[in-house]
C-alpha cells in the first residue's frame, strides 16, 4: 500500500536527482525531474536508450502544458480535455527552456496526464513534469508490475512504488500536434475513430519519412529475449510438423479457437480474444514466457481491424530482428 509518506519519500528522491519508478495505467515508468540534466542523463543510462530518443513528460494539469510547449492549438485542448487524465501523449512545440536531452535534440516534446491514483499523487506532490520513459531496459518487454521494474532495473532505480498490474498494458498513443494536422506516430489503445470523433476530421498515421522522432519508433522493441515470431495458425502448423528435435520446447500464443497438433516439446497459452484484455495480459505474458528456457515463442497473427492496431504494432517490433525460426523461408 502507498502511503504519503511513501509519496513524501519519492518526491525528495526526485528532487534531489534520483530515480523513481511508478505505475500509469500504460506501463510502469522510469521517472526523473524533467528540469535536471544530471537526472535525465541517469535514464539513459539505466536503460541503455540512446541519446536520440526522446522522452515523453508527464504532468499533473491540463495548467502546466504552458510550462513545456508552445503555440498549442485548440485540437490539442480538445483532446487534453476528452482523453486526459489517459493513455494520450500529445507532442507539441516546445518551449525553449526545455531540455534537448528529453526531446532528443528536436524542437517538439511529448506530454501526457497519466490515469492512475499514485502517478497522479506523485505528480501532484512533486509540482512539476517527470521525464518517464518505460521502467525497463531499452527494446526489452515494458514492465506492467513492480517485480517486472525490478527484474529489468534493480539498483539502477532508487526507488520503486508498487501499484500492482496496469489496467492498459500498453504505452500510449503518440499523437503529433505541432503541425497542420494530426499525425499517429505511435498506436495505442485510443485509436484513429476516437481521436477523429473529438477532432472532426480523420486522423492519419505518420509514414516512414515522417521526420518527428517519438519513443516505441525504433524497429526493434517490446522483445523478449527468446527467438519470436509471429505468424498464421497454418504456419504454425507446418513449423510444429517440420521443427527437428533440437529446436524444441517451443510455445505457441494463441488466440483462436482451434486445435493444433499435439507434440511434447511444444506448449500452447490462449490469449484472450478482445483486443483490451489481449493488450492487459500482452506484456506479461510476454516476460513469463521469456523466463521458462523455451527456444522460440511463436504468436498467432492477430485480426487486421482497427482496434488491434496497437497490438499488432507491439508484436511486429517484438519480433522485428530476433533470430527467426526456419519458417520464414516459407512466408
Amino acid at each position: 500500500m502507498i502511503t504519503p509518506e511513501n509519496i513524501a519519500k519519492a518526491v525528495q528522491i526526485l528532487k534531489q536527482g534520483g530515480l523513481v519508478a511508478f505505475p500509469t495505467e500504460t506501463v510502469y515508468g522510469l521517472g526523473a525531474d524533467a528540469t535536471n540534466p544530471s537526472a535525465i542523463a541517469k535514464v539513459f543510462s539505466a536503460k541503455g536508450r540512446p541519446a536520440h530518443h526522446p522522452l515523453i513528460v508527464h504532468i499533473a494539469e491540463v495548467s502546466q502544458l504552458n510550462d513545456w510547449a508552445v503555440d498549442i492549438s485548440a485540437d490539442a485542448l480538445k483532446l487534453a480535455k476528452a482523453f486526459w487524465p489517459g493513455p494520450l501523449t500529445l507532442v507539441l512545440k516546445k518551449q525553449n527552456q526545455v531540455l534537448n536531452s528529453v526531446t532528443g535534440e528536436q524542437d517538439t516534446i511529448g506530454l501526457r496526464i497519466p490515469n492512475h491514483p499514485i502517478a497522479q499523487a506523485l505528480l501532484e506532490a512533486f509540482a512539476g513534469g517527470l521525464a518517464a520513459p518505460s521502467a525497463n531496459r531499452f527494446t526489452h518487454i515494458s514492465p506492467t508490475t513492480a517485480e517486472a521494474v525490478q527484474e529489468e532495473l534493480s539498483t539502477k532505480v532508487d526507488m520503486i512504488l508498487d501499484g500492482g498490474q496496469c489496467a492498459v498494458g500498453l504505452e500510449s498513443t503518440i499523437l503529433d500536434m505541432s503541425g497542420a494536422k494530426a499525425k499517429i506516430l505511435r498506436p495505442g489503445m485510443i485509436s484513429a475513430e476516437a481521436l477523429a470523433r473529438v477532432l472532426g476530421y480523420d486522423v492519419s498515421f505518420a509514414d516512414a519519412q515522417e521526420t518527428t522522432r517519438a519513443p516505441g519508433m525504433h524497429r526493434l522493441h517490446y522483445a523478449p529475449k527468446t527467438s519470436t515470431q509471429v505468424c498464421s495458425l497454418e504456419q504454425i502448423k507446418s513449423e510444429i510438423q517440420t521443427m527437428n528435435n533440437a529446436e524444441f520446447p517451443i510455445v505457441c500464443v494463441l488466440h483462436s479457437e482451434t486445435h493444433l497438433p499435439h507434440h511434447d516439446g511444444v506448449h500452447y497459452i490462449k490469449m484472450q480474444r478482445q483486443p483490451e484484455l489481449y493488450a492487459h495480459d500482452l506484456y506479461r505474458t510476454l516476460r513469463l514466457l521469456d523466463q521458462q528456457g523455451f527456444q522460440h515463442i511463436l504468436i498467432e497473427s492477430v485480426p487486421e481491424e482497427k482496434e488491434w492496431d496497437a497490438i499488432r504494432d507491439r508484436l511486429s517490433k517484438a519480433s522485428q530482428s530476433r533470430p527467426q525460426v526456419h519458417l520464414t523461408s516459407k512466408l
